[in-house]
């Protein structure tokens, strides 16, 4: 076996442990073959450990040999020579992937195991780990991902595990209007990325990162767009990267996000999902850097949204939100970070801020149930440490700005008004047409009719 022979092998087993878990329980829950909690969570932790191994081989022989990138390639999928198009499965393994996908193996591997405890028993065990194998594939091949195309493949597998475990509880109602109402801000923000791929292809001819930035390995690279190209793209991806972090203006659904269990709240909003609009701006920080206008824009996004969130963080009744927005501050800095060229201080923050929020997120029920156990053993409530000035008497201004910061700025209203519900409204008009074409079509009887009508009206009172 030569050398770069072991090298892919393991690469290929880097990416083949999400792939393995996710194909397993996927197998196992189309065929009805329900895994016991103890052989699900067996199997999560080997496929992690197994995956983590790989990566710090590869890290290993890197450092070693000196190396600052090893790349990864499967082929091309497709290629039409006439119309400079082609997909090519390509991973790449540098200075910026290797640290966040050793981060994903290590925060998945916590939150499985956290999980394989607190959600014992539940009836949707096996629902969450399928769901949470989505995740985990997707935050591998989205962190590994040598061209764009097999980025937003990944990006979206984290989008649709993020709206499904949303919706875990889908006896309630609550969440499973939060989820869709978060799926429809992630279409918008996969819109900006499919858009700013086809422009990668027009201006560059490809979607390689080597085509876009050349060369040379992270954070380097020679940006070779004209002004136009350069400024219609990175808009795209800040626009996707705001819809995937929830940045301003698209934090109103942070709160919503909520509604999960707590191990995909930390797995999502605290450590890793809530950093992929970050790690996308930092693949391509050189575009980000050629031009003074989208630095600055990216700069006053992130001062804006960690302004919000410090401020709605401190109005929060639930400690998983106070949480959630305390974490948009510290995602707020980052962008400001990467706005001022500085890749490796916020490659850095991300790390130590996705363990430090894991943390939090999963020792929050044990610190609400030590809290009431505390008052119990005592016999009454605890007085807090101080009292909060009552709003009646409070200036005009603080009135205000505790208002504005209860509301979060008034953007959940915004979206749910001129983006949720023209988005489901207009998928609901065209799933209310198929039903109605489809019972023409197949000479259903009166009384089907008004049963798919009265399932209708259903769906529009729940959506």
């Amino acid at each position: 076996m030569t050398w770069d022979a072991f090298i892919f092998g393991l690469g290929i087993g880097c990416l083949a442990a999400p792939a393995l878990l996710l194909v397993v329980l996927a197998a196992a829950s189309f065929l009805s073959r329900r895994l016991t909690e103890r052989a699900t969570a067996r199997l999560t932790a080997i496929c992690v450990i197994f995956g983590m191994v790989c990566a710090m081989i590869i890290l290993g022989t890197m450092l070693a040999s000196g190396s600052r990138k090893v790349v990864i390639e499967l082929g091309n999928w497709v290629a039409i020579p006439s119309e400079h198009y082609h997909f090519q499965l390509r991973f790449i393994f540098d200075r910026l992937s290797i640290p966040f996908v050793l981060l994903t193996y290590v925060l998945c591997g916590v939150v499985g195991k956290f999980a394989s405890r607190y959600l014992h028993r539940e009836i949707g065990f096996t629902r969450f780990f399928l769901f949470y194998s989505f995740f985990f594939f997707g935050m591998v091949v989205s962190s590994l991902a040598g061209t764009i195309e097999t980025l937003f493949l990944g990006w979206e597998f984290v989008g649709l595990s993020s709206a499904l475990l949303i919706a875990y509880f889908h006896q309630r109602t609550n969440p499973v209007q939060n989820g869709l109402h978060v799926w429809a801000i992630y279409r918008l923000s996969d819109a900006a990325l499919v858009i700013s791929m086809l422009t990668l292809h027009h201006a560059t001819g490809g979607g390689d990162f080597d085509h876009i930035v050349g060369r040379q390995p992270w954070p380097l690279g020679n940006v070779e767009l004209d002004q136009f190209n350069l400024l219609m793209i990175s808009g795209l991806l800040l626009i996707a990267a705001a819809g995937k972090s929830a940045l301003i203006p698209f934090c109103g659904w942070l709160p919503r996000a909520m509604e999960g269990p707590t191990p995909s709240s930390a797995i999502f909003y605290g450590a890793l999902s809530a950093h992929l609009g970050a790690f996308l701006l930092l693949r391509f920080s050189p575009l980000i850097a050629a031009s003074w206008i989208v630095s600055t824009v990216v700069i006053l996004i992130g001062l804006a949204t960690a302004c919000l969130g410090a401020m709605s963080a401190r109005v929060q009744a639930d400690v998983k939100s106070a949480i959630a927005f305390s974490s948009l501050t510290q995602v707020g800095i980052i962008l400001v970070e990467i706005g001022l060229g500085l890749p490796y201080v916020a490659l850095i923050h991300i790390i130590g801020h996705a363990c430090l929020r894991t943390l939090q997120f999963l020792r929050a029920p044990s610190v609400l149930h030590d809290y009431n156990a505390l008052e119990n053993a005592i016999g009454s409530r605890l007085s807090p440490t101080h009292l909060p000035e009552s709003l009646t008497e409070a200036s005009f201004g603080r009135q205000w700005t505790y208002r504005f910061s209860l509301e979060r700025g008034f953007l959940d209203e915004i979206l749910r008004s001129y983006i949720v519900a023209p988005f489901m409204g207009t998928f609901r008009w065209f799933d209310k047409q198929e039903r109605r074409w489809t019972q023409f079509l197949s000479g259903e009887s009166g009384e089907e009719r008004a049963a798919a009508i009265h399932q209708d009206r259903s769906l529009e009172e729940l959506t």
